[in-house]
C-alpha cells in the first residue's frame, strides 16, 4: 500500500547533528530549517515533531530522461519549502468515488516530476533510528503522501520515518530493447527500484542533519513496498544503504528475465516489444513522445504489468535463488503476513467450482503425489475458505516463512508474524485480517484509512493493539529485536520458528501453519526444476500439472 510521510526537521540549529548554527537555521515565522548537503529545506513544526514533505531527491525523469537511470539532483540554493507534499507519480487517477474497493484513494496531484521523499522527526532527534518506507500498491499505484503512513508515532518514539515517492507501472518497469542497447550496462527496466536506492543514497548523505544516524535505517514496505524490500535485500546496488528490513506481505514470485524466456515467462524486453506495438509506437522516441499519463493508460490497456526485472546488474538472479546462495543483505529481518490476504482481492483466486468432488479431481490431477497433502491443508468441506488459503500461502505464507528460514540460515535475526485480527467492519464484510490491514496499527493512523475502508473502532482494545504494533516496529529499527512495553516477548524464528500472532492481542507461538511451508516450497522446487514453469498466483486451481517427486527438490 502507500504512505504518506511528512519530513519531520530540527526547530533549531543545535538541537540536531549536522546543522549550523542557530541564527543559520532558524527563521522569523518559527518554521523549522535544516541545512542538509544537499541543501537548505523549511518545513513544519507540529506537537514536538518536525515535518518536510516534498523534497526532491533525484532530477524529474521527463523529457529524454523517461526511462534512464535515477539521476541525483545537484544542490540548490537558497531554501526549499517543504511544507506540502510533492505529486504522486503517474498512476491510474480515481474517477468514481464510489469505488467499493476497500483502497480507494484520491491521490490528488499526480505527474511524472514525482521523486520526492518525507520526512517525521522528533525536534530534538540526535542519531536517531530511521524508517525508510516503501509504499505498496503493486508497483502500479501509491505515494508516500497517504495519511495511511503518516509517521507521527513512529517519530514519537523517536524513529525517524522516511517515506518516498518511486515511478510506477510502465514508466517505472519497463524493458525494451532500444533502451537497453541505451545503457552503458546494457539493461533497461527496474528505474522504480533505482529510484529507491537513490533515495536511500539521499539519506544516507543527509538524514544527519535531521538527527537521523545514516549507520541505522531500516527498510520497510508492505506488499509491492515489501517485494521492493526483497528486491534491495538482492541487490548489489543498495548494498551498504541499509541495516535492517521489514516485509509485510512480500511475495516471491518468478521475476521476469530481461532478454530470454525463463520459467516459463517472456522477457522483459519481448513484452517491451509488444506493449510498444499495441499501443502503436514504432520505438521509444514515439513513446517519449507521448504524454506521460497516456502511456500510463494506454499501457494498462493492453494489460502491462510492472515487475521488477532480472538484469544481473540491479537484480541478479530470481530473488529465490539469492536467498538460496545466502547472498542476500546480512540484516536482521521482521517479516509476515495477514491471515485474509486475498479476502479483499478475491480476483487473484479462482472461483468456486461446482462441488466438492470436481475440486478434489482438479487438485488431485494438478498435484499428484502431493494431493493429500495439499488436500489435508485446504480441504474440500471448506471450499471458499481452503481457494483464498490456497492463494495466501502461495503467495505471503510461503515467501514470509522462506525468507525468515533463509535469514536465520545467514547468521541473522529473523522475526515472524501473522495478522490475524478482525473488527465488526471488516468481519460483517468477509474481510477478516485483509490485505493491508495491519497498516493502520502498525503506522497508529486507525482513524486515517482509505474511504471504503471499513471503519476501526474508536475503542481503548484497538489502541492498545495498534500501540503495541508502533513499538515492535520502531523498537525493530532502534535495536534489530521487536519489543513492546507490557505485550508478548517476540521470539527470533530460529526459537523453534516462534512467531507472533496479532489477534485482538499480541500472542507468541511456534510453527506456524504446520505443513504449509513445506508443501509450497516442494510444488515451487518442481516447477523450478522443470524449467518452464513460474510460481506466482498459477496455484491451487490454477495449478498447472506438476511434475513427479524428482531428485532435485529434497
Amino acid at each position: 500500500m502507500h504512505k504518506s510521510f511528512q519530513s519531520l526537521i530540527c526547530l533549531c540549529a543545535v538541537l540536531l547533528s549536522g546543522c549550523a548554527d542557530a541564527g543559520d537555521d532558524h527563521v522569523a515565522d518559527d518554521k523549522p530549517v535544516v541545512s542538509a548537503p544537499a541543501g537548505k529545506v523549511k518545513g513544519v513544526a507540529q506537537d514536538g515533531i518536525n515535518i518536510f514533505k516534498g523534497i526532491p531527491y533525484a532530477e524529474a525523469p521527463v523529457g529524454d530522461m523517461r526511462w534512464k537511470p535515477t539521476v541525483r539532483l545537484a544542490a540548490w540554493d537558497g531554501v526549499k519549502d517543504a511544507q506540502e507534499f510533492g505529486p504522486a507519480c503517474v498512476q491510474p487517477q480515481l474517477k468514481n468515488a464510489s469505488s467499493e474497493s476497500v483502497y480507494a484513494y484520491d491521490i490528488g496531484e499526480i505527474s511524472e516530476d514525482c521523486l520526492t521523499l518525507n520526512i517525521w522527526a522528533p525536534e530534538d532527534a540526535k542519531d536517531a533510528p530511521v524508517f525508510f518506507w516503501i509504499h505498496g500498491g503493486a508497483l502500479r499505484a501509491g505515494s508516500g503522501k497517504e495519511p495511511l503512513y503518516e509517521g507521527t508515532k513512529f517519530a514519537e518514539q523517536g524513529v525517524i520515518v522516511v517515506s518516498v515517492n518511486y515511478r510506477l507501472g510502465v514508466l517505472g518497469f519497463y524493458s525494451h530493447p532500444e533502451l537497453s542497447a541505451e545503457s552503458p550496462d546494457g539493461i533497461s527496466g527496474n528505474y522504480g527500484l533505482l529510484d529507491q536506492v537513490a533515495a536511500l543514497e539521499w539519506v544516507k548523505d543527509n538524514i544527519s542533519a535531521f538527527g537521523g544516524d545514516p549507520e541505522q535505517v531500516t527498510i520497510a514496505g508492505e506488499s509491492a513496498g515489501a517485494l521492493s524490500v526483497m528486491y534491495l535485500m538482492t541487490s548489489p546496488k543498495a548494498e551498504g544503504l541499509f541495516d535492517g528490513a521489514i516485509a509485510q506481505s512480500a511475495y516471491m514470485v518468478t521475476t521476469p528475465a530481461l532478454a530470454e524466456m525463463q520459467h516459463g515467462v517472456p522477457s522483459a524486453e519481448d513484452v517491451g516489444l509488444a506493449t510498444a506495438k499495441a499501443m502503436g509506437a514504432e520505438n521509444i522516441a514515439d513513446l517519449r513522445a507521448m504524454d506521460a499519463q497516456e502511456v500510463y493508460e494506454q499501457a494498462n490497456k493492453v494489460r502491462f504489468a510492472p515487475f521488477g526485472v532480472v538484469d544481473g546488474v540491479i537484480i541478479p538472479d530470481q530473488p529465490v535463488a539469492v536467498f538460496e546462495r545466502g547472498e542476500q543483505a546480512p540484516v536482521p529481518l521482521l517479516v509476515g503476513f495477514n491471515s485474509g490476504e486475498v479476502k479483499s482481492m478475491r480476483a487473484l483466486a479462482p472461483a468456486a467450482p461446482d462441488s466438492a468432488e470436481d475440486y478434489e479431481d482438479v487438485i488431485r490431477d494438478r498435484y499428484g503425489d502431493l494431493a493429500d497433502e495439499f488436500l489435508r491443508l485446504y480441504p474440500s468441506d471448506t471450499l471458499e475458505d481452503s481457494i483464498v488459503a490456497t492463494t495466501r500461502d502461495a503467495l505471503y505464507g510461503w515467501t514470509s516463512e522462506r525468507m525468515a528460514k533463509y535469514q536465520t540460515a545467514l547468521g541473522q535475526s529473523a522475526y515472524l508474524y501473522m495478522f490475524d485480527h478482525g473488527y465488526p467492519a471488516a468481519d460483517e464484510r468477509g474481510l477478516h485480517g485483509f490485505h493491508a490491514s495491519e497498516l493502520p496499527y502498525v503506522f497508529g493512523t486507525l482513524d486515517l484509512t482509505p474511504m471504503n475502508w471499513p471503519k476501526i473502532p474508536d475503542t481503548d482494545a484497538e489502541k492498545e493493539l495498534s500501540a503495541a504494533m508502533t513499538a515492535y516496529w520502531a523498537n525493530f529499527a532502534k535495536t534489530g529485536t521487536p519489543s513492546a512495553p507490557g505485550a508478548a516477548e517476540w521470539a527470533s524464528f530460529d526459537e523453534d520458528e516462534a512467531y507472533m500472532a496479532f489477534e485482538d492481542h499480541p500472542r507468541a507461538d511456534h510453527h506456524l501453519m504446520p505443513g504449509m511451508y513445506e508443501l509450497h516450497e516442494e510444488t515451487v522446487c518442481r516447477r523450478r526444476a522443470a524449467g518452464s514453469l513460474p510460481w506466482n498466483w498459477n496455484t491451487g486451481l490454477w495449478s498447472p500439472v506438476l511434475p513427479s517427486e524428482t531428485a532435485d527438490c529434497p
